[in-house]
């Protein structure tokens, strides 16, 4: 295990905090570690019939537009059901009836603490909330089957939407 030295936060801002913490090796060798702290987030396949309702939204790190299954970053006090069922009215319209989850995971563990929360979302009723100022997405409705193929193309690149699919591809019974 690594012994933590030294923790100094530098950057504090509005979804993230960075921190650089001195640490202590096994070896008894001091090196520094640079994180980012992340509230953990939430995102869903929505089901309508055997199509995935999904969302495409520019990326500004990556710069590209990418196909994504809807997500979010959870608020303060905020459980990841509540957050997801906020996130699937804002982004496309919709309350689900039903939230089944499949996975939790680290994105990227080797520099930031974020957990991602992933569902199935079912029973989607009309319910359109504001969306965010910051946010221009447009919403496709793609068959899973052909969802699953973008994924093994290469034409869908998110991380999480590539999980979220694979996984129920391997869970069939969730998609009836």
């Amino acid at each position: 295990m690594e012994k933590l030295i030294q923790t100094v936060r530098v950057y504090t801002g509005k979804l993230i905090n960075m921190n650089v913490d001195r640490i202590e090796l096994p070896s008894g060798r001091r090196t520094l570690r640079e994180y980012v702290i992340h509230r953990g987030a939430v995102a869903a396949v929505p089901l309508i019939e055997r199509d995935v309702i999904f969302v495409k939204q520019y990326r500004y790190p990556v710069n590209k537009e990418l196909l994504e299954i809807p997500a979010g970053t959870m608020e303060k006090g905020e459980s990841p059901d509540e957050t997801m069922r906020r996130e699937l009215e804002e982004e496309i319209g919709f309350r689900p009836d039903k939230l089944v989850k499949l996975t939790s995971f680290f994105s990227t563990p080797g520099y930031t603490t974020e957990v991602i929360h992933l569902y199935l979302a079912k029973g989607l009723v009309p319910n359109k909330k504001k969306a965010d100022d910051d946010e221009y997405i447009t919403v496709k409705r793609i068959p899973f089957e052909d969802a699953l193929k973008m994924v093994l193309n290469g034409e869908i690149r998110d991380g999480k939407t590539i999980i979220a699919l694979l996984i129920l591809a391997n869970r069939t019974s969730l998609l009836t």
